[in-house]
């Protein structure tokens, strides 16, 4: 009776559960300032929002890595990969982007109150907040999932990721599905997190730059 109502037994892939809800957990810590709150006051360097993010975005998915999955990160796109395509599709990128960022950033009202007093520290602090994001779905959401799923895992970590900029202005966020897309093909492209993160870094640091008038 029992086993008639509870059906067939499910056979779940455990690194693809471990990937799924420390991830979601994650970016939930994040949004909640959980980190900030508890760790401020003994870890200095969660006094800066970037290096919370390192922590949380890079430095515990790549413990998991190491010591629960017994992999090493390089696995997850932490590596150079085909840095000759990486440069190559990073520089075509920022090419076709810019023209569109600068459009878009000078004429949205939303984009440019919101990007107002975020030019202080340019371009290194955005440098530092991208780089656990950016590993964390296009190195360990993309490579994590792409075993399983195969190229679907390019469309699988573009969810999250398009969630998680829930707050920021409206066209930047409508943008993000396709956007992770495009940054996810890129990493699957060069097998690395390293070009997705230098095209975001241009990204976010030239939107900046505009949208808070630093630029005619």
């Amino acid at each position: 009776m029992l086993k008639r109502l509870l059906g067939e037994k499910l056979h779940i892939d455990w690194r693809i559960a471990v990937l799924t809800v420390a991830s979601t957990l994650l970016i939930m810590f994040d949004w909640y300032g959980i980190g900030s709150k508890y760790l401020r006051d003994s870890l200095w360097w969660f006094e800066d929002k970037g290096l919370e993010r390192v922590a949380i975005y890079f430095v515990i998915p790549t413990l998991i890595t190491l010591f629960i999955f017994r992999e090493k990160p390089g696995v997850y796109g932490f590596t150079l990969g085909d840095w000759k395509a990486g440069v190559s599709l990073t520089i075509l990128s920022i090419a076709l982007i810019a023209p569109v960022l600068w459009l878009v950033a000078r004429n949205d009202p939303s984009m440019q109150s919101y990007y107002r007093d975020e030019a202080t520290g340019l371009p290194w602090n955005t440098l530092i907040d991208l780089f656990g994001w950016e590993y964390i779905f296009r190195g360990w959401l993309l490579f994590g999932y792409a075993r399983k799923f195969g190229p679907e895992a390019i469309w699988l970590q573009a969810v999250p990721f398009a969630v998680a900029h829930l707050s920021k202005p409206a066209l930047e966020t409508f943008s993000t599905i396709f956007g992770g897309f495009a940054f996810g093909w890129v990493a699957w492209r060069t097998k690395s997190f390293l070009y997705p993160l230098l095209i975001h870094w241009f990204v976010s640091s030239f939107t900046i730059v505009v949208a808070a008038g630093l630029v005619g």
